[in-house]
């Protein structure tokens, strides 16, 4: 994802608590935003199954769904 629309996603997360819905571009799994590094430009994720992951911000994207 670009700087701009992580911004926004981590923005939406942390001070607005509206967890936003990705997708990781590399495996295809899908999770929803629960915070952010922004030292490490990465997403922390809760995955549907309901584990836990860090994505970096190039392999994320919002999901339209």
């Amino acid at each position: 994802m670009k700087s701009t629309q992580y911004d926004k996603v981590c923005y939406s997360t942390e001070q607005r608590d509206e967890p936003v819905r990705l997708v990781n571009l590399r495996t295809g799994v899908e999770g929803v935003s629960f915070g952010c590094t922004i030292e490490g430009e990465t997403v922390q994720v809760r995955l549907d199954n309901g584990e836990l992951d860090s994505w970096e911000r190039a392999e994320c994207s919002e999901t339209t769904h």
